[in-house]
């Protein structure tokens, strides 16, 4: 062991002894309520996160004073890469003084940790094995392009590849599992990142053009036989489109790989991208096998998203990676990956959009990376109460001060209610909101009312000269808290409450009570009832006169700190 390791093992030691009592089960995935949930110690967990930059955690020197700032940012769990370079610099000699660090380093701020294991491929590449794999092109061989040179990426059908880094991501989690499985610092670990093949949409060494063709697998082929009315529409229609064959050549089974980006669902180069997609998903799914067997908390993987433009047809975004037309050939080659996650740098309508394509039935949504900004911070908000989404995480978390970056706000607000959210989702309770200059408003069905979300100018006191501008877009989360009671997150916007199913014999609607407040370990504590000047006035009663008698509304008060309200409100009918 290195000398390094001996210097922590001590305090390890230690912390494991301070609760050798305790007894939980390993972080894990439930479904209940027609969600999915993350649970840590044994009770539900909503992970408010943050990835670091590649190379942060490469030293512990260079984390230390990053520790406390990612705490004052309110995240809870950091996505953290491991290198296996640093872990394993000669073949059979491990060295996990780095990851002993960085384990350390989140524990001491009660913070807990994704793992992401950058293997053999990160961003596509094999930049991350250390020098004995990525040197040794004889044992270790390398894809190829078209022109029959070699590329950085370690081929998929090197059985020595395999072996090589199924035991090297196996020893770490024997590792964490030593000296964390009490404490649960590490909750989650990502098996390798943005697989798939840039430039090509497939390999062309001698091997993998042999295996391209020997046909589509029988394996494959049952698989999508028994699951032919469940899969998703790309893939089920060009199987269709050649008449359903079961046996065959790649192309014969599902048509020529040419190039088809006139559409913006168009599949280019489909057949080869799938034959990618099988032999990744075997190859990555037995390095999660292995892993899960030694520590088997939740396994999740990263898709580079396909998108419109330059970055529609495979080999512009990773060929074979995780992506929505191919999460069947995934889902069947790799179970041990418990979900597949989108990194998301889209604009709204594009988060929008991989929201809708990766939650879907036994694949939580859950965002490892997402841009930075106050656009992405607000969205946060609507991933969370809309989507039951597990993790938010902003890439690069640690580049800016925590009173600069617009999440530490959010997160600070999430974390006040996340109980609310965790006892929501799957309900249909609780909905999340996102308006914006180009979208101001935004309708849903909500506890017997229609509830509609309108971005506006903030406001202080009846008749103060309004200085700001409106807001370009908010965000927040509306629950249900009872029969005419609603609990609400959020600044910028206001909601107007109509009734679904008006009683005709009480058609209107007023106020009973408005107040803001905070949650006390998840019991409401309220700071201030509204009312007058900081009030509604119940259904819409403005400066001259009633508005809309038969509507309730609720519209957030200016805060001087800029920070979200959380208000609670109850209507009467009469």
């Amino acid at each position: 062991m290195n000398m390094k390791n001996y210097l922590f093992l001590p305090v390890l030691l230690l912390a494991v002894n301070t609760v050798r009592s305790q007894s939980f089960k390993p972080p894990h995935l439930v479904r209940q309520n027609n969600t999915t949930q993350l649970i840590v110690k044994d009770k539900p967990f909503l992970a408010l996160g943050g990835e670091l930059h590649n190379s942060s955690v490469s030293t512990p020197a260079y984390m230390r004073p990053i520790w406390a700032k990612m705490k004052a940012k309110n995240v809870n769990t950091l996505l953290a890469p491991v290198y296996w370079e640093l872990i394993e610099p000669q073949e059979g000699k491990f060295d996990f003084a780095v990851v002993d660090s960085m384990i350390l380093g989140a524990r001491k701020q009660n913070l807990h940790l994704g793992i992401l294991w950058f293997g053999l491929f990160k961003t596509t590449y094999s930049t991350y094995a250390p020098l004995w794999v990525k040197a040794n092109l004889a044992k270790y061989p390398r894809v190829k392009n078209k022109e029959g040179e070699p590329i950085p990426v370690v081929s998929v059908f090197s059985a020595n590849a395999l072996q090589a880094n199924a035991k090297a991501f196996k020893r770490l989690m024997e590792h964490i599992r030593q000296i964390d499985e009490k404490q649960q610092t590490v909750i989650l670990a990502q098996v390798e990142n943005e697989p798939g093949l840039f430039y090509n949409p497939r390999d062309y060494s001698d091997e993998a053009t042999n295996a391209y063709k020997e046909g589509v697998p029988a394996d494959l082929m049952s698989y999508l036989t028994a699951n032919k009315a469940n899969l998703q529409p790309g893939l089920d229609s060009t199987w269709k489109a050649n008449g359903y064959k079961t046996t065959g050549g790649w192309e014969d089974v599902f048509g020529k790989s040419v190039l088809n980006d006139k559409t913006p669902n168009g599949l280019s180069y489909f057949p080869e991208e799938l034959f990618t997609a099988y032999h990744y998903t075997k190859f990555i799914g037995k390095v999660a096998a292995a892993g899960k067997e030694a520590y088997p908390i939740p396994m999740f993987i990263n898709a580079w998203p396909k998108a419109a433009g330059l970055m529609s047809t495979p080999g512009k975004y990773p060929s074979g990676g995780p992506v929505p037309h191919l999460l069947d050939i995934w889902r069947a080659n790799a179970p041990a990956i418990d979900f597949i996650t989108p990194n998301v740098y889209a604009s709204k309508q594009g988060v929008y959009a991989l929201a809708e394509q990766y939650h879907r039935s036994g694949n939580p949504l859950f965002i490892p990376e997402i841009k930075q900004g106050p656009e992405a911070a607000n969205l946060a908000f609507w991933l969370y109460g809309q989507h039951d989404a597990l993790c938010v995480a902003p890439f690069g978390i640690d580049d800016s001060p925590a009173e600069e970056d617009p999440f530490t706000r959010t997160f600070a607000a999430v974390a006040q209610v996340k109980e609310l959210i965790l006892s929501h989702q799957g309900k249909g309770t609780m909905a999340g909101i996102f308006v914006d200059s180009t979208v101001a408003s935004q309708s849903f069905p909500l506890n017997g009312f229609t509830v509609k979300a309108n971005l506006v100018v903030p406001r202080g006191f009846a008749g103060a000269a309004t200085t700001e501008k409106k807001a370009p877009f908010a965000g927040g989360i509306v629950f249900a808290a009872g029969p005419d009671e609603f609990i609400a997150v959020g600044r910028d916007y206001e909601l107007t409450f109509t009734p679904t199913n008006p009683n005709p014999q009480k058609p209107r609607v007023d106020l009973d009570f408005m107040e803001e407040g905070t949650f006390v370990n998840a019991r409401w504590v309220p700071s201030r009832r509204l009312n007058g000047d900081e009030g509604t006035g119940g259904g819409g009663i403005g400066a001259f006169g009633v508005k809309n008698n038969k509507a309730g509304s609720l519209r957030f008060q200016k805060n001087p700190t800029g920070a979200y309200t959380i208000v609670r409100i109850k209507f009467f009918r009469y």
